[in-house]
């Protein structure tokens, strides 16, 4: 019974860890790199968040869904974590909280690119 806990507790570990590597991926568009999230929709940046903050709540976030984080979920390179003030955790690229955009209705959609002025593609450095 010992081993099967040990291999639990291991297998779990290892899915926790491995979450951050899976929550984003690299794909490219037109030539250029951007970010998606595991199920290859784009990934936005919006201009009136700060660094480390998010400022899209409420229908914001119904249009703009976060890249949500697992409460456990630790940084990564350029990646981080953001608290939202409802308790939950969001991903970062390079500070900027990330978001998917609900009108993007197949992976490779980029319909929120520019939206407002304000809402820009997250691109790899």
């Amino acid at each position: 019974m010992k081993t099967i806990a040990t291999g639990l507790a291991a297998l779990l570990l290892s899915t926790a860890a491995s979450f951050a590597a899976e929550a984003w991926k690299e794909a490219e568009v037109n030539g250029t790199k951007i970010y998606t999230d595991a199920m290859g929709m784009t990934l936005y940046t919006y201009d009136k968040d700060e660094k480390g903050k998010t400022n899209c709540y409420d229908k914001c976030a119904t249009n703009w869904p976060p890249l949500k984080a697992e409460a456990g979920a630790k940084a990564d390179d350029e990646w981080s974590v953001v608290d939202r003030t409802d308790g939950t955790k969001m991903w970062a690229y390079d500070g900027k909280p990330v978001y998917t955009f609900i009108k993007d209705k197949k992976a490779g959609d980029v319909t929120g690119d520019g939206v407002a002025g304000v809402w820009h593609i997250a691109k790899a450095n």
